[in-house]
């Protein structure tokens, strides 16, 4: 049963993220990338902060200075492979004069799609891992998880169809690509579900490595760009979507609680 509830749940955060981002027009496109960013950090940190955290420490027979320092080489790892890849970039693009405010514009695409596609499949491979060890700890931390990222993909699947696009691929391509690309995390969680059902010990340093992953992008990714519209309208928007992130898992919680305990 577990097992099932890995696949539909990878399943649906895969497609429903490639949905909802394909969908959107280009002349709302960026404002609603805006608010699913605010929304997508309060979710990240209620997820990591109230739930998932809680439930690894204490988790039966775990060492609590060990989890810490899962969670800070989480952190420090995470920001190593985002450096490797901007030191890549920069690498490509040092002399081209531009500043790549948005990091998906044309001049960066450039033969860059199938990079792209490879990275988000690894991507999508990892967080279907995730998936599948919150949900061998508590069903209610994995329907959570797996919210926290289909709300986390949707606009980082907007970026990578601009990607694309820009990249020369056309629109049912790039759709194509980037579903079999979100469809890398069921293979993830069906393999995690194998792999961390004999590893129970190992449950609760994954979980911290997913939360460390979901602050990182929060704090480092997500409000970086959220600062750069610091007028009083769009910053009081910015904190009221945040709450409701928090809300939102605070409220998926309780339901799922109420129908976990019965």
């Amino acid at each position: 049963m577990t097992l099932l509830w890995i696949i539909l749940a990878t399943t649906a955060a895969g497609i429903l993220s490639i949905a909802a981002a394909a969908s959107l027009s280009l002349t709302i496109l960026s404002r609603m990338v805006d608010k699913m960013v605010s929304l997508s950090v309060g979710v990240l940190l209620a997820t990591a902060l109230l739930h998932s955290l809680p439930e690894a420490f204490t988790s039966h027979d775990v060492d609590i200075p060990s989890l810490f320092i899962a969670l800070m080489a989480g952190l420090l790892g995470f920001f190593v492979l985002e450096k490797a890849a901007l030191l890549r970039h920069s690498h490509h693009h040092e002399h081209d004069g531009h500043g790549h405010h948005h990091g998906h514009d044309a001049e960066s695409a450039g033969k860059s799609g199938l990079v792209i596609l490879l990275g988000d499949s690894l991507h999508n491979f990892a967080d279907g891992i995730l998936i599948a060890a919150a949900f061998l700890i508590d069903p209610q931390i994995g329907i959570l998880t797996a919210v926290a990222i289909a709300l986390h993909e949707i606009p980082q699947e907007v970026g990578d169809f601009i990607v694309l696009l820009n990249a020369g691929f056309s629109k049912a391509r790039a759709l194509l690509y980037n579903l079999i690309s979100s469809l890398m995390a069921v293979v993830g969680g069906v393999l995690g579900y194998f792999f961390l059902d004999a590893a129970e010990v190992l449950i609760p340093y994954v979980i911290v490595l997913a939360s460390s992953s979901f602050i990182y992008i929060a704090v480092s990714d997500l409000m970086p760009q959220m600062h750069k519209r610091p007028k009083l309208k769009e910053s009081i928007e910015q904190v009221a979507l945040i709450l409701l992130g928090v809300l939102l898992v605070l409220a998926i919680s309780e339901l799922t609680h109420v129908g976990h305990a019965h």
